[in-house]
């Protein structure tokens, strides 16, 4: 049987500093950089990833954080098939400002799917649990966690969002990274 080949975009939205860059520097190149640099612009990369019968290659969106910025993000946005909402475990406004990112990302390209990430969750959190349970029930997602530092939850958050994107949310398995 023949694989079927999707190419899908996926955006990483989020403050600045929340570690975007980083998720998908572990996620492609499996590596990490304390060095923090900040995101002008956006910058892709591409990530082919197969699962049973399918071939999906995900144009990864490292989209900039600064909200000053947000008349460029529409842009940016624009044909996205899916999303990964990150704040930061030790800063609770990147928790409460995912709303907006989401709100942002609607307005222009409607629903699509997301998987919420708490990145960071290596280090001691500063995030209240309400805050947390008011958001995932707004989001109607629950969160993961991830650390781009330690590489733990990264490969399964990109995976549920590409489960997502192919409409198979529940499935079983693992993908296979290329």
């Amino acid at each position: 049987m023949e694989k079927k080949h999707f190419i899908k975009k996926v955006c990483l939205l989020g403050d600045g500093g929340v570690g975007k860059t980083s998720l998908i520097g572990r996620y492609v190149l499996n590596c990490f950089s304390d060095d923090y640099v900040v995101s002008f612009g956006t910058k892709v990369s591409k990530k082919v990833i197969e699962y049973e019968d399918v071939q999906l290659t995900l144009m990864i969106w490292d989209i900039l954080g600064q909200k000053s910025q947000k008349a460029l993000h529409g842009a940016y946005y624009s044909g996205a098939n899916g999303v990964l909402l990150v704040c930061d475990n030790t800063r609770p406004e990147t928790l409460l400002h995912l709303l907006e990112w989401k709100r942002d990302l609607e307005e222009v390209v409607g629903a699509v799917p997301l998987v919420p990430i708490i990145n960071k969750a290596d280090l001691p959190t500063a995030l209240v649990g309400a805050d947390i349970a008011a958001v995932r029930t707004a989001l109607g997602h629950d969160f993961l966690y991830t650390s781009a530092k330690m590489g733990s939850g990264v490969q399964e958050a990109f995976e549920q969002l590409g489960r997502q994107i192919l409409g198979h949310p529940d499935r079983p398995g693992r993908f296979q990274a290329h």
